[in-house]
């Protein structure tokens, strides 16, 4: 079977080339056999792994709540990790380490990340829907990019709750490890205060070399 790579994309309406209206496309394509989403998180951090998650769901047992990580709380979040875990076919998730990052760059580490976790599932599926507007290289089945497809489709909502939980739960172990540089309230975003504080100490072991804050640093001799 020929790898399909069908990306799911934006309509954009433009007028006096000045973008008027961004709508998605209604409809979602119809996949025969069994679905799983794959979505990441970490993608943005200077420090910690890329963390990516698939996940089948059953249709016999529906989960209520599931949404984009970024607009559900961490509480919420972690209540309903549970609930996939305990209630969908199949689930995997998969780190990729910050040297791992640096020597692949942070797309390539992306995608092999959601492409490992699709691999790992004890149920192998047809299919699998991917977050963003890329399909994943080399997989074992099909794959279609979806835009938005965290909003929008359950599975890919149900990959980005078990990423964002697990990466959100390895940076507050790696405070433990480093607890000067505050992973616990930044989760590794270059925020303000996560900045000063690399620009103050440097980096640590866990930080993305490749990334042009940490590099400057670096570069700088702190």
């Amino acid at each position: 079977m020929q790898q399909g790579v069908t990306v799911w994309s934006l309509e954009i309406i433009k007028k006096n080339n000045t973008i008027m209206k961004i709508t998605l496309q209604d409809e979602l394509p119809v996949i025969n056999g069994l679905l799983a989403g794959a979505d990441e998180a970490g993608r943005g951090p200077l420090a910690g792994n890329v963390v990516a998650a698939a996940v089948i769901l059953n249709p016999d047992a529906p989960i209520q709540g599931l949404d984009d990580s970024k607009k559900l709380t961490e509480k919420k979040r972690q209540l309903l990790e549970i609930e996939i875990k305990e209630k969908a076919l199949a689930w995997s998730v998969v780190s990729v380490s910050p040297q791992q990052i640096d020597e692949m760059n942070i797309l390539q580490a992306s995608l092999f990340a959601m492409r490992s976790a699709a691999e790992n599932l004890h149920v192998s599926p047809d299919h699998v829907f991917v977050d963003g507007n890329k399909t994943l290289p080399d997989c074992f089945c099909d794959t279609t990019a979806i835009i938005k497809g965290d909003s929008r489709v359950a599975e890919i909502s149900a990959a980005s709750i078990l990423a964002k939980v697990e990466r959100d739960a390895q940076m507050l172990d790696l405070h433990k490890q480093y607890p000067e540089y505050g992973f616990d309230k930044h989760k590794g975003y270059p925020t303000k205060a996560h900045r000063e504080i690399l620009n103050d100490i440097g980096p640590c072991p866990e930080h993305r070399r490749s990334y042009a804050p940490v590099r400057e640093v670096l570069l700088e001799g702190v």
